[in-house]
């Protein structure tokens, strides 16, 4: 991913310092595993990446792929901020579907709990519209990255969509 000789050459911002443990890139280590009541379930896999420039952000970006075709599926790009002298924490994501959306939560210690807070689509976006989006990620004590998804959509409740783990791999 560019960016990587810039990132080298300046220091971690002091305000992103809880989240260093994100920093890097990530590899699904097994698919990822997809379901929801309207869809069939499916297999994924994932490469994350988390960066920074100096400023007080962490850069993101999710691509995902068929687990099976290896074909491109969703994408995610962003940004993480922390509210100054707490552990309030927002992603401002937005994605490949025509969703834009803020997520915000709680950092306790290595774990990020996020909810979404503000959702915007095209106009041409497909329908059901998702409605909420929930999100818990968090390093675990073997060292693998695990993400779980929850989303609703206009007539369906929050219900778990996705969840997968990682390994770091840079």
């Amino acid at each position: 991913m560019s960016g990587h000789a810039v990132e080298s050459a300046v220091g971690l911002n002091p305000a992103v310092r809880p989240l260093d443990w994100l920093l890097g890139t990530w590899e699904s280590d097994e698919p990822g595993q997809g379901s929801f009541p309207t869809i069939k379930p499916f297999h994924y896999n994932e490469t994350l990446y988390f960066t920074h420039v100096g400023q007080p952000v962490i850069n993101f970006m999710f691509n995902a792929s068929h687990g099976e075709s290896n074909k491109p599926l969703h994408r995610e790009t962003g940004f993480i901020r922390i509210q100054p002298g707490t552990n309030n924490v927002a992603f401002i994501i937005a994605q490949n579907s025509g969703l834009v959306e803020i997520e915000e939560g709680e950092l306790d210690g290595q774990k990020l709990t996020l909810q979404s807070r503000a959702l915007a689509r095209t106009s041409f976006a497909k329908q059901p519209f998702v409605q909420q989006i929930s999100r818990v990620i968090q390093l675990r004590s073997d060292g693998r990255l695990e993400q779980t998804v929850c989303m609703a959509l206009e007539n369906q409740p929050l219900t778990q969509h996705l969840h997968i783990t990682y390994r770091r791999t840079s």
